[in-house]
Order: C-alpha cells, then sequence, then structure tokens
C-alpha cells in the first residue's frame, strides 16, 4: 500500500495521530533520481540484470538528489555518464529542473501540514474533555516509549 493510501485508511479509521504521524515522516525527505533505461531493461548497458538488484542503475549511470528538510542537507551523486564527456550530459538541466520543482512541492506540503495543524489543534480545543484542552502543548502522542 503506497504511503497516500495508507495515510487514508488511517484517517478513515479514526486514527488522526498516527496518519499525521506518517505525513511527518514521509515529510522529511525528498530523493530525486534521473537515470537512462531502455525498452528492454535486461540489455540495457546501464542497468544491472541480477535479480535482487533488478531495475537499478548501474553506478555512474544515475543522477540523484536528496534533500533533507529536518537537518537542511543536500546530497548530490552524479554519474560519470551525466559529465561532459558522457552521453547523457544533455539529462543534467532536467535535473536540475527536477530539483527545483522538488524545493517547491517541498515548501508547499510544509505550508499544507502547518495549515493541517492548525486545524486541528483549533478542533481538538473545541472537543469537550479534549486532550488539547487539558494539555495544549500535548497535541501529538508522545514518541518516548518511557513516557507515553
Amino acid at each position: 500500500m503506497g504511503v497516500s493510501n495508507e495515510f487514508k485508511a488511517q484517517l478513515k479509521a479514526g486514527k488522526i495521530f498516527e496518519a499525521l504521524t506518517l505525513a511527518l515522516s514521509e515529510a522529511i525527505e525528498l530523493e530525486i533520481t534521473t537515470w537512462v533505461s531502455s525498452a528492454d531493461s535486461d540489455a540495457s548497458p546501464g542497468v544491472r540484470t541480477d535479480q535482487s538488484l533488478s531495475g537499478q542503475p548501474l553506478p555512474g549511470h544515475c543522477m540523484r538528489t536528496r534533500i533533507n528538510i529536518v537537518d537542511g542537507d543536500i546530497e548530490n551523486e552524479v554519474g560519470s555518464e551525466f559529465l561532459n564527456s558522457g552521453p547523457y550530459n544533455e539529462l543534467r538541466e532536467f535535473h536540475l529542473q527536477q530539483v527545483h520543482e522538488g524545493r517547491e512541492i517541498i515548501q508547499e506540503n510544509l505550508a499544507n501540514l502547518q495549515q493541517l495543524f492548525t486545524v486541528l489543534t483549533n478542533t481538538l480545543s473545541e472537543i469537550p474533555g479534549s486532550r488539547s484542552r487539558s494539555n495544549p502543548q500535548q497535541v501529538l502522542p508522545s514518541i518516548n516509549p518511557e513516557n507515553p
């Protein structure tokens, strides 16, 4: 089940905190990978053909960017096939555009999560006997196993 479907299932089951925890865990990192494959992946020179790694690009045959919004880290991997002398060097600009769009998506997702938390906090504060009314700092459940 995809994360989006799992999130929706949690909401339908009334497990709001679990759904939000899932959303937050998925919202902290974005990975963008660019690689060229052929119609027949078994015959593609840049793709591993052994069963355990089927469908994964060989080293040097992909570009990958990971953005971690919690730590502020950005990691880039540029395979040799995408460098000036490589056959796929024209795809670097495409990858950079995808990274730029990814940053915009992260910003939009964070704004949406902030709005969701605001609505949730306001809704919980209006429910009689709600946890947020008795302890406004404890809107989300504790993740410390010694202090549930």
